[in-house]
């Protein structure tokens, strides 16, 4: 991709900062903050506004994308979002208003975030996952491809109840996370699988509905024969103990 200037929009009540790279055709709305080294590819749509937009008078709550991002093409980024430092995104991602991510988080292609969802740092969403309005996610969070997160007990209604996810905690391919579902620490949801109550920490949970196996550190890798969890020890690809070991990362913080 080349940043050619073409048919690009950007409010005079933009902030835009340092070595900031926009593609052609994305249009940045009012009231958006852009810090440095920011690159946001093509046919983007950057503080996209609500919907009182529309009918009558508004002004654009402040949307912020902090240092070191990467937005790529056809992205729409609503009005209110704070992304983190070293946010990154796949194509045609959507996330909608008052949604707010930590540092160094990832959200993969054609993933919706419903808005009013809370994330910690390095949480990784995968492609395709849809996450409900008034979820809660910490820090370290996995959640694979196809995973959804419901808000609505009785639908329709006008309660809007996201799920809690615990640090740490890996939700597996094709799951389903019911209203108000509460994930502890360090948990695994195995794939496919219907959570609708509140679980442990260390669990692995399994099944529609999904039930309490054992305790996740009682799983062993097949290719090594040890404990795999808690699963820091074994992997670090991308996370801040990458060299140093979790260990040494937790005691420097």
């Amino acid at each position: 991709m080349k940043f050619n200037n073409r048919n690009v929009f950007i409010s005079k009540k933009a902030q835009i900062g340092n070595n900031v790279k926009i593609g052609d055709n994305t249009t940045i709305y009012d009231n958006v903050v852009i810090e440095d080294n920011v690159i946001i590819c093509n046919d983007c749509i950057i503080g996209e506004p609500g919907n009182d937009y529309y009918y009558g008078e508004y002004e654009n709550p402040v949307t912020t994308i902090k240092s070191d991002s990467l937005i790529r093409s056809h992205a729409i980024i609503y009005s209110g979002v704070e992304l983190g430092e070293g946010f990154s995104c796949g194509h045609r991602v959507t996330i909608r208003e008052k949604s707010v991510f930590g540092k160094k988080c990832r959200v993969g292609t054609l993933s919706d975030i419903q808005g009013h969802v809370s994330f910690g740092d390095y949480c990784w969403l995968h492609s395709n996952v849809h996450i409900g309005q008034n979820s809660k996610i910490g820090n370290f969070v996995f959640i694979y491809p196809y995973v959804v997160f419901t808000n609505d007990p009785t639908p329709p209604s006008n309660i809007c109840n996201g799920p809690t996810v615990g640090d740490y905690s890996q939700i597996a391919v094709g799951s389903v996370l019911l209203p108000g579902t509460i994930i502890g620490k360090h948990c695994l949801i195995g794939a496919g699988s219907t959570v609708g109550k509140e679980i442990g920490d260390y669990k692995l949970v399994l099944g529609s509905p999904g039930k309490e196996v054992k305790d996740v550190r009682d799983i062993v890798s097949k290719e090594t024969g040890l404990s795999h969890y808690p699963w820091p020890y074994n992997f670090e690809r991308g996370m801040p103990w990458e060299g140093i070991g979790y260990d040494n990362w937790l005691n420097k913080i």
